[in-house]
């Protein structure tokens, strides 16, 4: 292990010593997403913290708020924050480190179905907490200034997206057919009508990636890694549940079970799902084609409802 992003790793040691005043007895890496790498270090006064190395610019501080306020308004644990860091190279942030391991391991596919039934009911309570907290107006999380949801999606993620994904299909870099798809997905996704009810507080990346249970019980410790702090629709929240693997424990699902969603909910959601994935590619996130096609897959199949 030599590097950490743009730094090397006795820098990062030192950086994590700096901020946490104790050495580093053991550090080790134990796992990355679309824009960080996340490290385990044990330190001399006996704390465990996960170190997060972020990809994207200023990021780690955006997370630590989102952190603090999410951990307020559920009951499901999160990582509290121990220090924030940022130089020309390296943004970084320390938080207490959450047992279990991320339900992307196979191992949990293998549990019985009353199982995997009473760990989408925790997830799904810890979400639904989360989403009664209901805001004022859409957009950042500091500053939200839109009066409808789909204005707000549209102006900040929709036209910018989809402009540069033409950037990248000129350069070469992006497939003008999966282009195609999401302009005509995008056609119906502006002439379905606006049913959201309100903005509320997302966890923004709900993915199986960033859910924690215990690998013995199968029972849920926490969530970590909260994605853009932004007040949305509550269905934004969604097609994380549905990606890589997530629909084999139900979680999209015992959602809707829980709540009134709306006529386009499954449109929607299969929607922002495959924009997000291509929008990966334009923040300098890690690109899994895997899932990219897979909610390719998913979008084309429920388009046939509306074409």
């Amino acid at each position: 292990m030599k590097k950490v992003l743009n730094t090397d790793i006795s820098t990062f040691i030192k950086i994590i010593e700096s901020n946490t005043d104790s050495k580093v007895e053991k550090i080790k890496y134990v796992g990355g997403g679309s824009f960080g790498q996340v490290f385990k270090a044990t330190l001399a006064d006996g704390r465990v913290i996960a170190v997060k190395a972020h990809r994207r610019k200023g990021f780690q501080y955006s997370e630590a708020e989102r952190l603090t306020v999410l951990a307020q308004n559920t009951s499901v644990k999160m990582p509290e924050v121990v220090f924030t860091y940022g130089d020309e190279t390296s943004d970084i942030i320390g938080m207490t480190f959450i047992e279990g391991k991320n339900v992307l391991s196979p191992q949990f596919l293998l549990f019985a179905k009353n199982k995997k039934a009473a760990f989408a009911d925790a997830v799904v309570d810890g979400l639904l907490e989360l989403h009664s907290v209901k805001g004022e107006k859409y957009g950042s999380f500091d500053n939200p200034q839109y009066e409808s949801w789909k204005e707000y999606y549209i102006n900040e993620k929709q036209i910018p997206w989809l402009k540069g994904l033409e950037n990248l299909v000129q350069n070469g870099k992006f497939s003008l057919e999966k282009l195609e798809l999401l302009r005509k997905a995008t056609e119906i996704f502006n002439a379905v009508p606006d049913e959201s009810e309100c903005p509320v507080l997302i966890h923004g990346d709900l993915n199986i990636m960033n859910i924690m249970a215990d690998p013995k019980t199968f029972e849920l410790t926490g969530f970590i890694d909260p994605g853009e702090p932004v007040w949305t629709d509550r269905e934004y929240d969604l097609f994380q549940f549905r990606n890589m693997w997530g629909d084999s424990f139900g979680l999209y699902e015992n959602y809707k079970s829980r709540i009134k969603t709306s006529e386009h909910t499954d449109f929607r959601v299969a929607y922002y799902g495959a924009m997000n994935e291509a929008s990966c590619r334009m923040a300098g996130g890690l690109i899994v084609p895997l899932w990219e096609d897979l909610c390719n897959i998913r979008l084309k199949k429920i388009m046939k409802k509306y074409l």
